[in-house]
């Protein structure tokens, strides 16, 4: 294989042999190129020459585009924050492309691509939707399948250095076909937060110690992680004058609840197969799919495991510690409201926390840094519940991805698709995850600059350069609409939070109507592949009773606690 280096030296003799000037129509392309890489680009894992090469590809590659205005969209992250501000203007004056950026709320962006895939008219000419949406993308047909397209209608249009082998979730984005659908652009895990000045304290390590009989350090399992929150609530109370909580999460009944519970939060109670990126059969939804990777149920009686005892522990631990161990308002706030909350110096530890969240703890001026900027906190591994076995995946792992649809005229599409290739590029994308901490690049998270920056970042780095981190996955290629699926878990599931209903009850609902939708989507014919076909109903002990998901319910559900050092588990990482 020619090395990276070489084929990029040969791109960019290829280029200005083809391109001469590279651009007429007084566009000194070199000019802007050289103004670029002083002003925004000057940290990347290329050389200088390698950026000019991959610079000089895209205008060439741009010149049939010139002048044509394009509209792409994606949620309020601050890496796409970051790609409006600075990307998107340097690739519009380097390409001539009039190119708009535009940041909507996460529901109205994927509202927005339903109507587009629903009724063929174009609204945005490329998305930044989330990977969780791969099962739909894979069944409607709507979908540009990227590597179909990278061989035909964009194979002129593919930039030689876009290494799809250095994408860290490229995985999360492939279809049970093998073809990728979604380049990924942005990703971050959910991992456990704790204080880790508080944990590191001899007094309360020798007091929690007395209590539970065991050493404070990173909780493994959900025993160890209610304990410390029992520990910091009841026990400790107050630090430095002021009360501190034991847990952290949000309850209010609003979209957003969903994702507490459909990102990974039972299955990372054990409820469903093993098998990673997504559990197989059963995925992180309950959802079992057959041979075939068709949908047959997410009920226990069609052999899922949404209802199924793990999920029921998972539940009733939620709502219980959101009671318990959180502060009171928590129960009324959204995810926006309470992510920043840990920040604020009150929270001992949260069970899953999103590192998306990781520029805000770093800020100097928050109660978590010490007065050098350092980290109190640090992240690790969310513990694992009684249901987990070895070989399942552990945690959620967010990967924001470049979508397109056939129902975009292609000039606009190919357009957009340089752009979505510009965003990930290696002459930028280092830069784009020191601002917005998302790596997408192994390249980039093994580079020097993000080893200087890992003390500052409390663990990030060290779980991103870890094999591990592969174990944090996305929802899975089971959803077969996730648009339409995903507003059941809030829907179904807020009752429990507030006490309506019980997590068995609610869960059964949320089971049936995951059916129910499965099998109206069968029955409507609208997908090209894959399509449901769900199993008639049994006797829950029948699937009860058989090895893997959906399993039966433990005689103990809270096993003796055990928890790790941080520093040791670091060290792991690190090896």
């Amino acid at each position: 294989m020619i090395p990276t280096r070489m084929r990029l030296s040969a791109l960019a003799a290829g280029v200005m042999l083809a391109s001469g000037s590279v651009h007429a129509d007084n566009h000194d392309t070199q000019a802007v190129i050289d103004r670029l890489l002083e002003e925004h680009f000057q940290q990347s894992t290329l050389s200088r020459d390698e950026q000019i090469a991959e610079l000089q590809w895209f205008a060439k590659a741009a010149e049939p585009f010139r002048g044509m205005e394009i509209n792409v969209v994606s949620e309020g992250l601050t890496t796409h924050v970051y790609e409006r501000d600075v990307l998107a203007k340097a690739f519009s004056e380097l390409t001539g492309i009039e190119l708009t950026h535009n940041i909507i709320g996460e529901g109205d962006v994927v509202n927005n691509m339903q109507t587009q895939m629903q009724s063929g008219r174009n609204i945005y000419d490329g998305y930044v939707n989330d990977s969780d949406a791969i099962g739909t993308h894979i069944r409607y047909g709507t979908t540009v399948n990227l590597s179909e397209a990278m061989e035909n209608e964009w194979s002129d249009y593919t930039l030689p250095t876009l290494d799809l082998d250095d994408f860290i979730g490229i995985q999360y984005t492939t279809g049970p076909d093998g073809d990728i659908y979604q380049l990924p652009d942005q990703q971050f895990a959910n991992l456990y937060w704790f204080r880790y000045d508080w944990f590191q304290r001899e007094d309360l390590q020798a007091k929690f110690r007395e209590q539970y009989g065991y050493e404070l350090g990173v909780p493994t399992n959900w025993t160890a992680y209610q304990d410390i929150a029992e520990f910091f609530t009841n026990e400790v109370g107050e630090i430095d004058g002021q009360k501190v909580y034991g847990h952290m999460d949000y309850g209010r009944r609003d979209p957003s609840l969903g994702w507490r519970f459909h990102d990974s939060w039972l299955s990372m109670a054990g409820m469903g197969s093993t098998g990673v990126p997504f559990g197989n059969p059963v995925d992180d939804w309950g959802i079992r799919v057959d041979e075939e990777s068709r949908p047959v149920g997410a009920s226990v009686s069609r052999g899922g495991a949404t209802n199924s005892p793990a999920s029921v522990f998972a539940v009733t631990k939620m709502v219980n510690w959101l009671r318990d161990y959180a502060p009171p308002e928590a129960q009324g706030m959204t995810f926006g409201e309470a992510g920043p909350v840990p920040a604020q110096g009150q929270i001992a530890q949260q069970m899953f926390w999103y590192t998306a969240f990781t520029a805000d703890m770093t800020s100097p001026d928050v109660p978590v840094t010490d007065d050098e900027g350092n980290p109190k906190w640090r992240m690790a591994p969310s513990p694992a519940g009684p249901y987990w076995e070895e070989g399942m995946k552990v945690g959620y792992q967010d990967v924001g991805s470049w979508t397109f649809f056939d129902s975009t005229p292609e000039d606009r599409r190919t357009a957009a698709w340089l752009y979505a290739q510009f965003t990930t590029a290696k002459t930028v994308s280092l830069e784009k995850l020191i601002a917005g901490l998302t790596p997408i690049r192994r390249s980039d998270i093994m580079s020097e600059e993000m080893t200087e920056m890992a003390p500052k970042l409390g663990g990030l780095v060290e779980f991103y350069r870890s094999p591990d981190q592969s174990k944090w996955t996305p929802s899975s290629t089971n959803v077969p609409d996730y648009p339409r699926m995903a507003p059941l878990w809030w829907q179904n599931l807020a009752p429990a939070v507030s006490g309506d209903v019980t997590p068995k009850e609610a869960l059964d609902n949320l089971a049936g109507d995951l059916d129910n939708i499965m099998a109206r989507l069968a029955r409507a014919k609208v997908f090209e592949t894959f399509e449901p076909k769900l199993n008639e109903e049994r006797d829950p002990e029948y699937w009860l009773s058989k090895p893997g998901a959906p399993k039966a319910e433990l005689d103990n559900e809270m096993p003796q606690g055990t928890t790790v050092p941080y520093d040791q588990l670091i060290q792991s990482w690190q090896q």
